[in-house]
Parts: structure tokens; sequence; C-alpha cells
């Protein structure tokens, strides 16, 4: 007769990991305000020119030092701390892809409080906030958004400009909707000097597409568009329109009522350049992709992370001949390219 199996020990240890997650949240913007990661990076490894270096008690520097190993994002060896890979790379405010900066958009006090009450959106199917949230017509967010979240998107948009164009290629008339920092654009500027851009935003937005663009040398090349997307006159027969980061705002009749617009200024043979945060039809994977749904639950009334077939289907009932998809390396994204 066979012995009964033993049953797994269960662990509530998970779960309370979960809860308590926002512990982690308010570590690592403490190491990030206090420049921790760099001045380890620096040189300072114990506690004490931790504490030295960015000016604070050795309690301090040792607890908050301390969780950050724990979490994975600090090395820690008889006494002295070190970064771990990632952090090296991203967290360093001197590394060329630092990201840190990334914190203050993401735990701004506006996407916070719309997680503030998520059972309520959950209930309603949208955010709980007030104004249809983050997409709120001119929000001042959105200009936060444009500063602190541009070397983030800098990785992304220089590989997607070399996907895009060839160095010296063809003349390109680009218009870059809800274009924020203007880095897509301006990326492809960078790479073909025949290529003319036309970022369309808020007009407190443009400000800082503005001076990006003229602090990479295109400023030239680098025309403004203010006003909402869904009312300004977008002008006829640009080469690629780009739409980063922006369907996942809205319900999928807005989506296909975008599309059809920039069908309408597109040239025959141009490209719509989505990027987005695209889930696999099981919507659960990725986990980047599939999580990002949850924040639209969230900050808006009825955005969502669309999958392949929903995007292509958009872009399909505008007229678009077909669409493919790739994946945007370093990100956590895809870029579907649609071809009228």
């Amino acid at each position: 007769m066979k012995a009964p199996q033993a049953t797994p020990t269960l662990s509530p240890n998970r779960i309370f990991g979960a809860i308590q997650a926002y512990q982690q949240a308010a570590a690592i913007r403490a190491a990030i305000d206090l420049d921790l990661f760099t001045a380890i990076a620096g040189g300072a490894t114990t506690q004490r020119e931790i504490a030295t270096r960015i000016g604070v008690a050795e309690r301090g520097a040792r607890i908050l030092s301390d969780y950050l190993v724990v979490a994975g994002f600090l090395t820690k060896e008889s006494g002295r701390y070190g970064l771990a890979p990632d952090a090296a790379a991203f967290l360093d405010r001197r590394s060329p892809a630092y990201v840190g900066a990334s914190v203050e958009f993401i735990q701004s006090p506006t996407l916070i409080s719309a997680y503030g009450d998520l059972t309520a959106a959950v209930r309603k199917g949208g955010t709980a906030m007030s104004n249809g949230g983050a997409t709120a017509p001119e929000h001042p967010v959105w200009a936060q958004f444009a500063r602190s979240m541009s070397g983030l998107a800098a990785i992304g948009a220089r590989n997607l400009a070399e996907r895009l164009t060839p160095p010296e290629g063809p003349a390109l008339r680009v218009l870059d909707i809800a274009a924020g920092h203007g880095l897509y654009g301006i990326s492809i500027a960078q790479r073909n000097p025949r290529a003319e851009v036309v970022a369309l935003d808020w007009p407190h937005v443009l400000e800082v597409a503005k001076e990006f663009a003229s602090r990479a040398g295109v400023g030239d090349r680098f025309r403004t568009l203010p006003g909402s997307a869904f009312d300004v006159d977008y002008g006829k027969d640009y080469d690629v329109v780009l739409l980063t980061n922006f369907l996942h705002h809205f319900d999928a009749p807005t989506c296909e009522k975008l599309a059809r617009k920039v069908h309408g200024a597109l040239r025959k043979g141009g490209r719509a350049v989505t990027l987005e945060f695209v889930p696999n039809e099981d919507r659960v994977t990725p986990v980047e992709s599939a999580g990002f749904a949850l924040s639209m639950l969230a900050a808006t009334p009825a955005g969502d992370a669309y999958t392949f077939a929903e995007i292509e289907r958009f872009f399909r009932t505008a007229g678009f001949e077909r669409s493919e998809m790739f994946d945007l390396p370093q990100t956590p994204q895809r870029v579907v390219i649609s071809h009228r």
C-alpha cells in the first residue's frame, strides 16, 4: 500500500510581501532622492562612508542599505556595500542609461492617488479619479512625464529610430502624436539628417520637447503643433506617424477613430508606428505588459493594454493594408507598424 504523500507546507510570506510592497517602493525612492546608488558607485561602501557622502545618520544609511541588499539592488560583503548589475547600469546618476528620474512621474501624487481607491475603480470599470483622471485635457502631470521619463525613453527611442530609418536615408516627414518629451521623433531626426518632425501635444508639454530637440541639435527640423490629437488638423503626406504610449489611454472605438485620422494624414505607402505594452492573447504574459492594464484601470476611464489582434483591427478598420509587430530591444514594449 502506498504511503500518503506529504502536503507541502504553505507560507503567507508572498502575500505579506505584496501587502507591504509600498515599503520597497518607498525605499528605492529614498535611495534615489539621496543619491545613495551614485555614492556607492563613487567609492562610499561602508555605512559610515555612505552616511557621510549623502549626509544622513549612520543608522539610517545602514538600515536603508541593508534593506536594499535584501531587495536585491545592493550587495554586501564584509561590511561593504556594492551595486547589483542592474542598479549599476540604471541607478548610478553618472550612467548614460540612468532612469532614476522616472520615479518623479511613476510615484507622482497624481498616479499614486489613482490607486487610492482601486476597489472603486474595479467596481466602476474605470478610474475613480475625478475629471477623467490622467486623460483630462492639459493635465499638468504630462509635463512631469516628459521630463522625468526621458532617460528611460531614450533607450527605446534610439532602438526604434534604428529600425525605422537607415543613416543618411531618404527625406522623411514625421508626425509625433502625443510627443511628450519628443525623443522618438528627435531620435529619427538625429539618425536621418533629412527628416523633419512635427510634434503634437499640449502647449506646456511641447516646451519640454522643444528644449530636448534643441539640446539634440535638431531644433531647426523640429516643429510643434499644440492641441488635442483628436481636434487639431494634422496636415497631409507624412511618411511616418508615431503613436508612442498613447492608444492605451482610450477605449477601442476611440482608438479606431484616431487610426482613421492618422490614415488620412499619411501618404500612400506611409507607416503608422504604434509603441505599446502589448500583452499576448492570454492577457497574462509577458508580465510587464499584462500588468500594465491595471494602471489603465486605475488612471483612465476606459484605457487598456491592447493585444496585437486588437491593435491590428484598429488599423485594418481604418483602411491600413497590413500590420506587423516586433519587440523593442532593451524595453518591455512592442512596436506595431501599420502600412497605408
